[in-house]
Order: structure tokens, then sequence, then C-alpha cells
């Protein structure tokens, strides 16, 4: 055999040699119905609202403006000092004192009609309730664990007013429907508002627990409201400068404005809470 013929014979064996099996890559498993479910509308909670799909923002408009313009007419409420809500720069975490569900349909709707876009936090317990949660995701609201140190809602929530958009917190966690009523308040709020770099705004409301008096489910009806806004609260205006310290002082500052407010509004208008 010659040269060349052993060569040939060679190269037919390596062409002839199988190729070797490559390991199939895996495939990512398909999303169940309800994992789908769950990815969109965990897609609202971390994109503006202003990027919304146009039907959620056509359906929230009308739901704001009727919700809005019915409280108005039955429990008129009145909301002073309110261009430090509506002219703000950038956007703020607002907290108040809870004592109706009226109290975050006010501020909400309001808000929408002055063109600012303001997100709630609620508890995740009501994502249970399917309809609830599909509204709140398109509402711009933002769910928590309650009792949990919920990372994932604070970085939403710090996202979100890096945005610009606003926060409103009900730091008393639940609402309040007498005075002797044992009080366990959620600082959290003040860790999102260093994170952001963004001030609290402190907000007081009576008038509202008053619709339903205790005992019964009659609601008042033409039953005036009042809220009273108070001044920004920024991080760089308070005395401590170690950021745990700053936010254990905004938490405690924050929530005392707030009752300030209440307070006031409660000794001019003597039968409201």
């Amino acid at each position: 055999m010659s040269a060349e013929d052993s060569l040939g014979t060679k190269k037919d064996e390596r062409q002839e040699k199988p190729a070797e099996k490559q390991p199939a890559e895996e495939q990512p498993a398909e999303l169940t119905p309800e994992e789908k479910k769950a990815e969109r509308i965990a897609w609202f909670y971390d994109n503006p609202m202003r990027e919304f799909p146009l039907g959620s923002r056509i359906l929230m408009g009308f739901i704001f403006s009727i919700c809005g313009a019915f409280t108005k007419l039955v429990w008129p409420w009145t909301i002073e000092n309110a261009d430090r809500l509506w002219k703000a720069e950038g956007g703020q975490v607002i907290v108040m004192n809870h004592v109706s569900m009226l109290d975050p349909v006010v501020i909400v709707c309001a808000a929408w009609f002055h063109g600012r876009r303001v997100r709630t936090i609620y508890k995740s317990e009501f994502d249970k309730v399917p309809m609830a949660s599909w509204l709140f995701a398109r509402a711009g609201a933002i769910p928590v664990k309650r009792g949990t140190a919920d990372l994932k809602a604070v970085r939403l929530a710090e996202r979100a007013l890096k945005r610009g958009e606003d926060l409103l917190i009900f730091p008393e966690g639940t609402r309040i429907r007498t005075d002797d009523q044992e009080v366990e308040i959620h600082g959290g709020f003040a860790l999102i508002a260093r994170l952001a770099k963004a001030p609290v705004v402190p907000v007081g409301i009576v008038g509202a627990r008053d619709i339903t008096p205790q005992g019964t489910h009659f609601k008042r009806l033409f039953w005036r409201v009042f809220l009273r806004v108070g001044e920004p609260l920024r991080f760089s205006d308070l005395k401590s400068k170690k950021s745990k310290e700053q936010t254990a002082e905004m938490e405690t500052l924050a929530m005392e404005r707030v009752y300030e407010l209440r307070d006031a509004l409660r000794a001019e208008h003597p039968k409201k809470h």
C-alpha cells in the first residue's frame, strides 16, 4: 500500500468516526396557568404607572373618577394644605392615621385628579381573593407580607419613589376603631423613604371613623370628613446622622406629626374622630 493510500485510509476512518453526542440542553419548565397569572400581576408592581396598558389606565381612571365623585358627594371631604402633596417634586412617602376604608380612597382619587400617581401598601392576605389581587395591581398597590422583613416589597416601593410615584402607608397597620385600641406602629416607611432619599409627608384625618357608628352597619350620609397635610419631613433636617438612628428618629417624628394634625382637627371639629 502506498503512502497516499495509507493517508487516504486514515482520512476515511476519521470521517466515518461518529460524532460525540452533546448533552441535551435542559428546557425551562413551562409555567402553569397560575404562575403565568402571578407573573402578569407582578408586572404592575415594578413598572411606571403611567406606562400601564391603555386599557388598565382607562379602567382605573374611570374607577377613580366614580369613587372620588361619589365619596365627595356622600361624605364631603376636605384636604387642607393639599398643595403640599400635589406640587411636590419627585416621589414622597405619605403617612397617615387609619380609621376607615375611606382613608386611601380620598388620597388616591384626589391625587389622580391632580396628576399624581400614588401607590398604596396593602397586606398580602388580600391576594387570596383573585379579583382583589387583579384590581389592586392595576391601581398600583404593592402587597407586603406582614410580620416579616419583606425586602421585595421594600425594593419595589423604593424604585417607585425614585420614578417619581408617591407611596401611601398607614403605619398603624390596621383601622383604629376606638381611642383605647392598642396601636403598634410599623416603621418600615422610614426605611423605604431613607433608601429612596424621599421626604415623608404626615397627614391627619378625622370624621371617617364616625361614618359607621360602632356596633352598627348603618352608614351616616353627608357626614363631613377632614384631612390636613403637614410640612414634609426630610432626613437632611434630622438631628441624627447615622442611618439607623435617622430611620428611628423619622419613625417617631412622622407619627408625632400625624397625631398632632389629627388632634388639632379634633379640637376644631369636636364631634369628629
